[in-house]
């Protein structure tokens, strides 16, 4: 026979066991729920969708002066890089490594566009950067224009930018140094940060390419 003085006391232990896991049940509902409403946000915010072009439109020059305009990114998959001619380092590493990878890619018969737009529109004329990017590719597009215009890109684009003045009159640029990775129709398909593996920054490239 059971005691009578356990029998509510197990009642209220199995109650407050369901209730437990009711509670962790709904904290998880939660905790799922916001998760997903809160990188909605951030993808609204950063301008990253599923399916429409990234970033915002824009008016350029490439580099033989000639208007340019978001449909250079459109059309074939595209690795696009911020930085200025002026860069010690970052700017011409990414851009070397972005033409090995454009190269090695043909070779396996894929494409692959490479864009580059300054970050420093005053220094950066069109003659500068056909001299610039024509040392490294025949098939790199490469955009300025105007100061206002420019900045309006970056903004657009999510770019940070921003002058550092040195000694004199001398400056040089502090910006993002990530690649970002857009399909043929320009959606956002990632980035390769800088100094990222080799052997992962190809995998992505490829997979971009086949997109």
């Amino acid at each position: 026979m059971a005691d009578p003085a356990r029998t509510p006391r197990r009642r209220r232990a199995v109650a407050l066991r369901y209730g437990l896991w009711f509670l962790v049940a709904a904290v998880l509902a939660l905790t799922i729920l916001v998760f997903a409403l809160g990188r909605k946000e951030i993808e609204g915010a950063m301008g990253v969708s599923a399916s429409a072009p990234y970033g915002s439109p824009f008016q350029l020059v490439n580099q033989s002066g000639a208007p340019a305009t978001e449909a250079v990114l459109r059309g074939r998959p595209t690795a696009l890089f911020f930085g200025f001619t002026h860069c010690p380092d970052v700017c011409p590493t990414t851009l070397f490594e972005l033409a090995g990878y454009q190269k090695a890619l043909k070779a396996e018969g894929r494409d692959l566009g490479i864009v580059f737009v300054s970050v420093d529109p005053e220094r950066d004329t069109p003659d500068i950067l056909r001299t610039y990017v024509g040392a490294l590719s025949d098939d790199v597009t490469a955009l300025t224009g105007d100061p206002a215009k420019v900045e309006a890109m970056l903004k657009g684009f999510g770019i940070y930018a921003k002058k550092v003045p040195q000694d004199g009159t001398d400056y040089t640029m502090d910006h993002t140094a990530s690649v970002l990775l857009l399909d043929r129709a320009g959606v956002f398909q990632g980035t390769i940060a800088y100094g990222e593996d080799p052997a992962a920054a190809k995998a992505k490239l490829e997979r971009l390419s086949a997109s």
